[in-house]
């Protein structure tokens, strides 16, 4: 499998942990578009840059990684690994309903990091494919609603059968070169109802 360069924004207090990620990730081919030492201003560099991956410690000055973390999760800005001192039942608890996606103990080692970082970043992909394929579903649930509406409509005012009514769709979407969903949309809107 090629290896993809990524672009990663890193946020740690302590300069001597941010210099060895940034030695380790340009390394490995990746690049660092953005350093920051506290949780707020590695929100706003991940705003600003919209990196394929945060690494961030959990102990920071004016906004910790986990709050950090929620508000780049809840923006669905970027997969977060987050660093921490010490492996504590109840930070990694704190850290998985902050919608971060792996974490790593220090010192990192790079035989941790790489690893870590593949897992993020196909959670992130299997998360993003599962938010596409529900979008899609609403879509045509909201669709399937509109047409039914449609159908009704023609049915109560030109005293059709169901399958009638879908066909006179039908074949009016045909013949303006329209899809099924537009005709319904403009019936109901016709008809004075909400799409």
């Amino acid at each position: 499998m090629a290896h993809e360069t990524l672009r990663i924004v890193i946020a740690d207090n302590e300069s001597i942990i941010r210099m060895d990620l940034r030695e380790m990730l340009e390394e490995a081919g990746h690049e660092v578009v953005g350093e920051a030492i506290d949780g707020r201003k590695a929100v706003e560099l991940t705003r600003q840059h919209r990196p394929d991956l945060v690494i961030m410690d959990i102990k920071m000055p004016q906004m910790d990684g986990i709050t950090a973390a929620r508000k780049i999760s809840e923006e669905k800005l970027a997969p977060v690994l987050l660093l921490t001192a010490f492996s504590q039942p109840e930070i990694v608890e704190k850290a998985k309903d902050s919608g971060v996606l792996g974490y790593l103990v220090k010192p990192v080692q790079e035989n941790n990091l790489f690893p870590a970082i593949e897992i993020a970043m196909s959670r992130w992909r299997e998360m993003q494919g599962l938010e596409q394929e529900l979008a899609g579903l609403r879509d045509s649930l909201a669709m399937r609603k509109t047409l039914d509406r449609a159908k009704g409509i023609l049915m109560a005012a030109h005293h059709l059968s169901e399958p009638e009514a879908y066909r006179r769709i039908q074949q009016y979407a045909m013949m303006k070169r329209l899809t099924v969903k537009e005709v319904a949309e403009a019936i109901v809107k016709a008809a004075g109802g909400k799409v």
